[in-house]
C-alpha cells in the first residue's frame, strides 16, 4: 500500500524511507528537552489563591506601618518584634523611659530591633492584627459574593470534588467490595480515605481484550527479521476502593470490563515509558514513582525502538493475515457485498489519525501512537491499520510536485518511526478536489473559509475514503485522545454493540445521555426513551428524510436503499437494523440543533429551500467516531456534486438522517469530577434537560450557555478534568482545583507526583478503570 503520498496523487512515488545522512540525529523530532518553566502563571498562581493572599496583605500593612512609625516623633512606644512574632505579650513599661502619655520612646541605638507600633493598652490586640482581621473579612465576603454568582450560573460547582479516583495500588478491592464514592445512595462525597492493606503491591497480568478477533490471528512483528514480537500490556486486578462509577454511559452494554484497573506503567511501559533512550526507551517516567514496575519487561524485555518502521510491521502483519480479512474483488476493484461472498472474513478498518505540521511529538505522544498501532493492528492480526493524514498547513508547500519537498516535511513534522503512515494534504488541495462556488450560506460564527479544516474537517476524509476502498470503515481520531485501557477493546466493543443496535427509535435513542444511576438497565432506559417519545407526540424518525430541495444521491437514483432487506414489509420492525454495520458511531449524543442554541447550528451551505425552511439537521460534538465508506462516499457526493456542506460536527450526522443510514451514539463510560446530588436526577435534569428529556432543542446542554457543565467531565471538547486525570495518573503533581470557587486553572492544593506516591503511609500510585480522556492539550510535570 502506497502509504507516503499526498492525497492529490498528480505524481507516483513509492515509499519515501529516512536515508542514512538525514539531518536528524534522533530519531524523535524535535529533540525532547525538559521545558523551562513558565513563571508568570506560576506567580499568578500563588496571588490567586486565597492564604498567599492573605500573607501578602499582612506583608503590605506591616509595611506600612512600620514606615509611619519609623517617620514618626520619639515620643511614640515600641515594642520589640521579636516578642511579639514569639506570642508574648510585651513587658511592663519601665516609666523611666515613657512619656507623659504612656508611649516608651525608641532609643538613639542602632542596633535595636525592628519594632511596630502599640498604641493601646498591653491587654489589647496589636492594632495590625486588627486591621488585617478586617482585611479578611472583607476579602471572605468578596470571595464568596463572587463564589455565588459563579454558582448560581455553575451549579456543580456547589458539589464536593471526588477523591476516589486518586487512591493507589496498595488500595485494590474486588469489584463485588468496592463502595463507589459516586454515585452512592447511603454515603455522601467525600468518602475517607480507605486503609492500606496491601503490605506490598499488587503484581499486574497480561491484559487480553484479543477473543473477538479470532482463534487464526497469526502473530505479528516490530521488526523484519521477526524476532520481535509486538508487546502486551499489563492490568490489575480490581479497583482502588471507593473510585467512582462511571456518571454517563457503561462497561456493561458493551461488555467491556469494568473489574480491572491500569497503572502508567503496565499501560505504557511496554512501549517506552519508564526507560531511557539508550535502552530503546523515552526517557519519561523515570522521575516518577516506579516501585515494582520491572514485572511489565519480565517477558518481552525494554523493546528498543530506534530502528521500528511501523508501516513496515503493519503491512507484514496483514500479509500474514490476509487469509482472515475480506479483500477487494478483482474484477469490481470493491469490497464483496453479498455473505456467501464474504464467507465469514473480518472488513478491514483504517484509523486515521488527524496531525498537522507544527504539531510537538511529546515522549508521551510517541508513547501512546505505539500503543494505538500494536493494539489495533500488530495484536489483532491486522483488523485495524492506523494512518496518519498530515495537515500541511502552508498552502505554498507542493507536496504532490517533489520527494524531496514531501521527505523534507516529513522530516521536520513527523518522527522517523511513523512517517511510512503518513498521508500529506492541504486546504488548497480541497479547493481543487472540490471547485466551484458554495453559497447561500446562513451563518458563519468562525471566519473561516469553507475548503477550511475548522469549518469543513470531513473533506479530507472523504478524499481518503474514496482512495481506500480495501476499508470498509474509518475511525476519524485526534492527537489529543488518550485511552487508560486497551485500544482494541474499545473499538471492536464498541464496533459491534453499534452494529447490534435496531433502528427503530435509533435517533430518539441517540439524542440522549445514558445515565445508569437514573435510567437503570439499558433495557429500562430503552423503553424510558419510547415513553418519552410517545408523549411527545413527534413521528418516529424511520428511514431517510423528506424536506424540500432535497436531492438524491446516485445509489438513490439507482432504486437502492440504504435500509436492509429486513426492514421492509412482512420483516420484524424490532429487527430491523440489527446486525447491520453502522454507518456512523459518535462518542457523543446526536442533537437535533434546531432551536438548540448551538453555536454553528446554521453554519449550512447550498441548501436552498424556497419557503427559506432550513434542513433537519443532526449533530454530534466531537469529530472522533467511526464513518463507514459508503457514509463517506455520500458526503463526497454531495460536496462535489451538489455543492453542499455543513460544519465538521453536523455534516456526518445530517448527511445519514437524510439518507438513511445507520447512525449510532455510543455512551462510554464518562466519568465526573463532583458529586452531583442527588445522584442521576440532577445529572439528568442538566445532561438530559432539553426537549423531550434529551439533549435536542431549547435548554440544550449544547447550548453555548450550558456546555460549562461538561469540564467537569472526562470526555468533552472543552473538558478540564481529562488533562487533570490524566497527569495525575501519569505520576505529576497537579493543583487539584479545590478551592471555593472550584477552579482548575492554577487553583486549589497541589496534590499527587512523586513526593505524594512515594510517602510513607501512601496508597501508592494511582491505578484508574479504562477510560477515554479528550481533550489532552498538555502532559508531563510543568503542565
Amino acid at each position: 500500500m502506497e502509504r507516503t503520498a499526498p492525497l492529490l496523487n498528480l505524481s507516483s512515488h513509492g515509499i519515501i524511507r529516512n536515508s542514512p545522512d538525514s539531518k536528524k540525529g534522533d530519531l524523535l523530532l524535535p529533540f525532547y528537552e525538559k521545558p523551562r518553566q513558565k513563571r508568570i502563571p506560576r506567580i499568578k498562581a500563588v496571588l490567586s489563591h486565597c492564604l498567599y493572599k492573605r500573607a501578602l496583605i499582612w506583608f503590605l500593612v506591616s509595611l506600612a506601618l512600620i514606615t509611619l512609625v519609623l517617620s514618626q516623633s520619639r515620643n511614640v512606644a515600641v515594642f520589640r518584634l521579636v516578642e511579639y512574632a514569639r506570642g508574648k505579650t510585651p513587658d511592663v513599661l519601665d516609666t523611666s523611659k515613657t512619656t507623659g502619655n504612656g508611649s516608651q520612646a525608641a532609643e538613639d541605638d542602632t542596633s535595636a530591633d525592628i519594632v511596630v507600633v502599640h498604641t493601646g493598652h498591653d491587654s489589647q490586640k496589636p492594632t495590625v492584627e486588627v486591621q488585617v482581621d478586617e482585611l479578611n473579612q472583607e476579602e471572605d465576603r468578596k470571595e464568596r459574593e463572587e463564589f455565588e454568582k459563579e454558582a448560581n450560573e455553575k451549579p456543580w460547582l456547589r458539589y464536593p470534588h471526588l477523591d476516589g479516583y486518586f487512591h493507589g495500588l496498595k488500595t485494590l478491592v474486588k469489584v463485588s467490595d468496592l463502595v463507589p464514592e459516586y454515585p452512592n445512595t447511603t454515603d455522601a462525597a467525600p468518602l475517607p480515605a480507605p486503609l492500606n492493606k496491601k503490605a506490598r503491591l499488587p503484581r499486574p497480568s497480561v491484559y487480553n481484550p484479543y477473543k473477538t478477533a479470532g482463534r487464526d490471528v497469526k502473530t505479528c512483528y516490530l521488526d523484519k527479521s521477526k524476532r520481535i514480537r509486538a508487546p502486551d500490556m499489563y492490568a490489575f486486578d480490581g479497583v482502588p476502593q471507593h473510585m467512582p462509577d462511571a456518571v454517563l454511559g457503561s462497561y456493561e452494554i458493551f461488555g467491556m470490563r469494568d473489574d480491572v484497573c491500569f497503572d502508567r506503567f503496565g499501560r505504557f511501559g511496554p512501549y517506552g515509558l519508564g526507560y531511557r533512550q539508550q535502552e530503546g526507551g523515552l526517557d519519561v517516567g523515570q522521575e516518577t514513582e516506579d516501585s515494582g514496575n520491572a514485572l511489565v519487561w519480565a517477558d518481552s524485555g525494554k523493546i528498543n525502538y530506534t530502528k521500528v518502521d511501523w508501516g513496515e510491521a503493519q503491512d507484514s502483519c496483514s500479509e500474514a493475515n490476509k487469509d482472515r480479512l475480506l479483500a477487494l474483488d478483482p474484477m469490481s476493484g470493491e469490497l464483496p457485498k453479498s455473505m456467501s461472498d464474504r464467507r465469514g472474513k473480518k472488513p478491514r478498518q483504517a484509523v486515521v489519525v488527524r496531525c498537522y505540521t507544527g504539531f510537538a511529538w511529546t515522549s508521551l505522544a510517541v508513547v501512546n501512537f505505539r500503543a494505538l498501532i500494536t493494539e489495533l493492528s500488530l495484536k489483532s492480526g491486522g483488523e485495524y491499520t492506523v494512518h496518519i493524514l498530515l495537515h500541511v498547513l502552508d498552502n505554498d508547500e507542493p507536496i504532490w510536485a517533489d520527494d524531496s519537498v514531501y521527505q523534507r516535511l516529513l522530516d521536520a513534522n513527523i518522527p522517523a518511526e511513523f512517517q511510512s503512515l503518513v498521508t500529506a494534504w492541504s486546504e488548497a488541495q480541497m479547493e481543487l478536489f472540490y471547485p466551484g462556488e458554495f453559497q447561500d450560506m446562513y451563518d458563519n460564527p468562525s471566519g473561516e473559509a469553507i475548503h477550511g479544516v475548522y469549518r469543513s474537517a470531513h473533506l479530507p476524509l472523504q478524499v481518503f475514503a474514496s482512495q481506500h476502498a480495501e476499508y470498509e470503515y474509518f475511525w476519524n481520531w485526534e492527537m489529543d485522545m488518550r485511552y487508560l485501557g486497551n485500544y482494541f477493546e474499545l473499538l471492536d466493543r464498541i464496533g459491534r454493540w453499534a452494529d447490534s443496535q435496531p433502528r427503530r427509535l435509533m435517533w430518539e435513542r441517540n439524542e440522549r445521555y445514558y445515565i445508569p444511576s437514573y435510567h437503570g438497565s439499558w433495557d429500562n432506559f430503552t423503553q424510558t426513551v419510547a415513553n418519552d417519545h410517545a408523549q411527545s407526540g413527534r413521528q418516529a424518525i424511520f428511514g431517510p428524510v423528506e424536506y424540500e430541495d432535497r436531492k438524491p444521491l446516485r445509489f438513490e437514483e439507482r432504486g437502492e436503499s440504504a435500509l436492509p432487506d429486513d426492514c421492509g414489509a412482512g420483516h420484524d420492525a424490532a429487527r430491523c437494523g440489527v446486525g447491520e454495520g453502522a454507518d456512523l458511531i459518535t462518542f457523543d449524543p446526536i442533537f437535533d440543533i434546531a432551536h438548540s442554541g448551538w453555536v454553528f447550528s446554521n453554519d449550512i451551505v447550498g441548501y436552498e429551500n424556497p419557503s427559506d425552511e432550513k434542513p433537519p439537521r443532526r449533530s454530534a460534538i466531537v469529530t472522533a467516531g467511526r464513518l463507514s465508506r459508503r457514509l463517506l462516499l455520500a458526503m463526497h457526493e454531495e460536496v462535489w456534486r451538489h455543492h453542499r456542506t455543513m460544519f465538521s460536527e453536523m455534516f456526518p450526522s445530517s448527511v445519514a438522517l437524510h439518507h438513511g443510514f445507520k447512525a449510532v451514539y455510543a455512551p462510554h463510560p464518562v466519568f465526573m469530577d463532583r458529586a452531583w446530588t442527588p445522584a442521576g436526577s440532577s445529572v439528568d435534569a442538566v445532561f438530559n434537560g432539553g426537549r423531550d428529556r434529551s439533549t435536542s432543542g431549547t435548554n440544550s446542554p449544547f447550548y453555548i450557555f450550558n456546555e460549562h457543565n461538561h469540564k467537569g467531565t472526562s470526555f468533552y471538547y472543552n473538558s478540564e478534568f481529562s488533562g487533570l486525570l490524566w497527569r495525575r495518573w501519569l505520576g505529576y503533581a497537579q493543583m487539584d482545583g479545590r478551592g471555593p470557587a472550584g477552579g482548575r486553572h492554577g487553583g486549589g492544593t497541589l496534590r499527587g507526583g512523586h513526593e505524594e506516591e512515594s510517602q510513607s503511609g501512601s496508597s501508592g500510585r494511582m491505578c484508574l478503570r479504562s477510560m477515554l480522556l479528550h481533550p489532552i492539550k498538555t502532559e508531563g510535570p510543568d503542565a
